[in-house]
């Protein structure tokens, strides 16, 4: 009983006439399976709408009842297009016309079987997916913030220069300032060297000596205040210019922008898993996906595929019958029509007829006693 009632369902999946496919035992399990593969490709198809659709509203509230609603609207147009498709190849012409006939009906289900494919490969890939997508922000924030810190080196290249002298110089100072507090110590402790006189004592040439470490200090100290501003100037500048606030995505930012990316984006990921880091053609992962696609491909032309290659049964002679019957019974119930209509139009004519030569003869009758009185 249940399998009668599947058998049924498929018939009816399939397009067939069921009350003539009864007749033809032989053509049962030809039409199960043709309704079988329009039944699961259009299962597939709600599935792989739904799918999309819930990335297209991905984090709305009602995302999940979105994606049902057009996943069975989607489904049951695929299931509709499939069916008219199948049931509309007519057997009875010569294999070429039924090429010809089925050509535009291949080339549809070839468009249809690669709407289909693409997002039940990005859930198949999904993984993969999601680590370009990372890759791909983190080098996006590495582009910007090179951008930011080459516009704000270029805007501000003056001050940069200057600052980088200022630093210079307080290096070469505070060398410059060892090297003199040692002569002085040497000058005071009376050590003999080229630099010193090898008096003992705080004497003339090591006032000298401390005059000058003095000068060198002072200036020391003005130019590490001179630094000091302009690193407060320029920190100030990458502030306003938002360098300062720009940061490489963490881990965990990443995996929240990969979780909220969008149809297009998982869709590019997609295409850029097919390539290697250096630009050429990843051949492996090429052929996974394009093996998925072909396959869905394969899968939504295979009903037009088997009604083509299945030879004239005995339920396409009995539908060419039906369909001549039907064609006849037109034909002749177009004559009757016209033949109704002109007995019709030739009753109205021959009445008309008759009353107007009435209503002429009443006329003379009527002049001829007229004309008798007078």
């Amino acid at each position: 009983m249940l399998m009668d009632k599947v058998t049924r369902f498929f018939w009816f999946c399939s397009g067939a006439h069921v009350d003539i496919l009864k007749k033809y035992p032989v053509e049962h399990n030809k039409y199960v399976g043709i309704g079988a593969t329009i039944f699961f490709t259009a299962l597939f198809a709600a599935l792989s709408g739904g799918y999309a659709m819930y990335f297209v509203f991905n984090g709305d509230a009602f995302a999940v009842g979105f994606a049902i609603l057009f996943g069975l609207l989607w489904g049951t147009a695929i299931f509709n297009m499939d069916r008219y498709i199948v049931s509309s190849i007519n057997k009875d012409g010569s294999t070429n016309k039924q090429i010809l006939q089925a050509t535009p009906r291949i080339l549809l289900a070839i468009m249809i079987g690669i709407v289909i494919s693409r997002p039940l490969e990005l859930k198949i890939f999904d993984k993969e997916i999601r680590q370009k997508l990372k890759t791909s922000y983190l080098k996006g924030q590495n582009r910007k913030i090179d951008t930011l810190q080459k516009t704000y080196t270029q805007k501000y290249a003056m001050e940069l220069s200057k600052g980088a002298e200022l630093r210079k110089e307080k290096d070469s100072l505070e060398k410059d300032i060892n090297r003199s507090r040692f002569q002085l110590n040497q000058e005071v402790f009376g050590d003999k060297t080229n630099q010193t006189s090898g008096i003992t004592g705080y004497g003339t040439y090591a006032k000298q000596k401390e005059s000058v470490l003095k000068e060198k200090q002072d200036r020391l100290k003005t130019v590490t205040e001179d630094v000091g501003k302009m690193d407060q100037y320029l920190s100030q500048r990458k502030d306003f210019e938002g360098l300062n606030n720009l940061r490489l995505f963490t881990d965990k930012q990443l995996d929240s922008l990969a979780n909220v990316a969008g149809f297009a984006d998982r869709n590019w990921a997609l295409g850029q898993l097919t390539y290697n880091e250096n630009g050429t053609r990843d051949l492996d992962t090429y052929l996974a996906i394009s093996f998925i696609g072909y396959l869905f491909i394969l899968f939504e032309c295979l009903p037009v595929l088997v009604k083509l290659m299945s030879p004239k049964g005995p339920y396409d002679v009995a539908m060419a019958k039906m369909s001549e019957a039907d064609i006849h019974y037109a034909e002749r119930d177009k004559e009757r029509d016209m033949a109704i209509t002109d007995n019709v139009f030739d009753h109205h004519l021959d009445a008309d007829v008759g009353n107007r030569k009435k209503a002429l003869t009443n006329q003379s009758e009527a002049n001829m006693e007229r004309y008798r009185y007078r």
